[in-house]
């Protein structure tokens, strides 16, 4: 069964976002009349007797002129009646619902603590811009996401699914079997999301000897020497103090048949994959293999990606806290640069294929010159020389520079190997560009320093732990509301449940004419090395 904004939607009209002309690029295309709005909903602000802006007067009611009145159910909170979203305006998340029996929510005798409850109306948009125009910057793709390595747009329904506690929920928590996997490279912020969805699962009535932590990512399913552990709220309790992860992790490893068994034997009927894009790849199959199989088992992903390289989603977790850490080394090589007589500092960080790190590290920092990204390609000469002008000009530069940037430039040596993930192996920039700039700019004295995973195993910045917190809480409402075959991101600031199979249709990459791109750019008065085509036989050599 698949479930669009929840279990019945009126039959309305199309969204006119979908009926619009292909010139027009605003996702919301009628606006309501003052007088419209101002009879529609209370707003909270209204419900405690205030007004954004007067909290000092508060009054014993609405203000005077607004008329308040409950929605109808066919017409969400905040939407007009004409832009009432049908099913095929909502990205769709698969559900278990009608194998399943219904029952209230633990949470339903206090209101979930006084803060109440998501409903399965309650929608986010994916894009939340009204673009006056294709040119305006950053409407390169205002109705869906962009696949830079393909060149295309991907379209999308406006609509996604708000994540959170439900009132009804569709398994009895004592009958509960729940397993957490850690899969893929370190990343910070894995113990926290563990630590969550265990107290989550706990908070729920699920039992302590219930929940199970899969050893070394996908492997402990089937290697006899990974047995699980069992995993309680005394257990995990501090281990978000911690870098890595308590499970261990690996890379591969997914034997989907065997592990769709495994969880039919145990008797798991929660699976939580804590994975990037080739993690939630897995958490698909698995969920297929399940469906295929008759497996009851929600399974439900958590996206980590250190390179922030998910599709869709504002920010994974981790993220930030890379981004604090790479600005230490970016910090470092402002000093060994500026201490130098014609100092070039260069400092290479992670970005597989996306430079979301290199870019925020560097706008951040307000110390790089030049920062260098996978997703654009540079002429080797013109990068010499304007970095040969800024260490004439001011007696030294900063390079940052992500490990995926300038392959195009490298002799292959590893004959298209990947990892055990299925990623390609990269030739090292960091030390070609390091001979490089050390034999082309003149009297050049050249520091190079390469954090690698240094960035990735530490304990999670306050903005990550809190991203965390939610994503495991999320995780586990959306688990015990029947869905499967999602994962839980937040989009636009707000969390949303979103298919695995949409955001491990492409990876996210940096839009080189978008908004942050350009920030930069202009920040640091970098110009465009516009790259060259450069034949494989004259390849420069690593």
């Amino acid at each position: 069964m698949i479930l669009g904004a929840g279990r019945s939607l009126p039959a309305v009209p199309r969204n006119p976002i979908r009926q619009s002309s292909d010139s027009d690029l605003a996702l919301h295309r009628s606006t309501p009349q003052i007088s419209q709005a101002r009879t529609q909903t209370c707003s909270a602000s209204q419900a405690f007797g205030f007004q954004v802006g007067t909290l000092s007067h508060r009054q014993a009611g609405p203000p005077k002129g607004l008329v308040c009145q409950s929605a109808p159910e066919d017409h969400p909170a905040g939407l007009p009646g004409n832009q009432n979203p049908g099913v095929e305006d909502i990205l769709t998340v698969k559900n278990l619902r009608s194998s399943l029996q219904p029952r209230d929510s633990p949470f339903l005798g206090n209101n979930n603590s006084g803060g109440g409850f998501v409903g399965d109306n309650d929608l986010v948009l994916l894009n939340s811009v009204h673009y006056e125009s294709e040119n305006s910057s950053g409407a390169g793709c205002p109705q869906g996401v962009l696949d830079l390595k393909e060149g295309v747009c991907i379209p999308l329904p406006p609509w996604a699914l708000r994540s959170g506690p439900r009132k009804t929920i569709y398994y009895n928590p004592p009958d509960v079997t729940a397993a957490i996997v850690t899969c893929g490279g370190l990343c910070p912020g894995l113990n926290d999301v563990i630590a969550n969805i265990v107290t989550t699962l706990e908070d729920y009535g699920v039992p302590d000897d219930r929940i199970y932590g899969i050893r070394y990512g996908l492997r402990g399913f089937v290697h006899r020497d990974s047995k699980p552990v069992n995993l309680n709220r005394s257990l995990v309790d501090g281990i978000h103090l911690q870098g890595g992860t308590l499970l261990g992790t690996s890379r591969g490893g997914a034997d989907i048949k065997s592990i769709v068994k495994r969880l039919d034997l145990w008797g798991v009927n929660m699976l939580f994959v804590i994975g990037g894009n080739g993690g939630n790849a897995a958490a698909n199959a698995i969920q297929q293999g399940c469906e295929e199989r008759g497996v009851e088992c929600s399974v439900v992903g958590v996206p980590k990606s250190i390179d922030n390289d998910i599709l869709l989603i504002d920010r994974c977790f981790g993220f930030e806290t890379a981004v604090e850490e790479a600005q230490k080394a970016l910090m470092a090589a402002k000093v060994e640069a500026q201490s130098a007589y014609r100092g070039v500092g260069l400092v290479k960080l992670m970005g597989r294929s996306s430079g979301f790190i290199a870019m925020n590290a560097s706008m951040a920092s307000g110390v790089v010159d030049v920062c260098l990204i996978p997703e654009i390609e540079f002429d080797l000469d013109q990068l010499v020389k304007h970095l040969t002008g800024i260490v004439e000009k001011k007696g030294h530069c900063v390079v940052c520079v992500a490990e995926g940037a300038g392959q195009q430039l490298l002799e292959k040596q590893t004959d298209d190997r990947t990892d055990l993930s299925g990623n390609p192996i990269l030739e090292d920039v960091g030390r070609f560009l390091r001979r490089t700039f050390k034999s082309k700019i003149k009297d050049a004295d050249l520091k190079y320093i390469d954090p690698s995973y240094m960035i990735r195993s530490v304990q999670t910045t306050t903005g990550d732990r809190i991203l965390c917190k939610v994503l495991g809480q999320s995780a586990v409402h959306g688990a015990f509301a029947g869905f499967t075959g999602f994962t839980v991101g937040l989009v636009n600031t707000h969390y949303v449940f979103l298919p695995i199979p949409t955001i491990i249709q492409a990876t996210r990459s940096v839009d080189p004419g978008g908004r942050s791109w350009n920030r930069l750019k202009t920040a640091i008065n970098q110009p465009d090395f516009a790259a060259a085509a450069i034949p494989a036989a004259t390849a420069i050599p690593a």
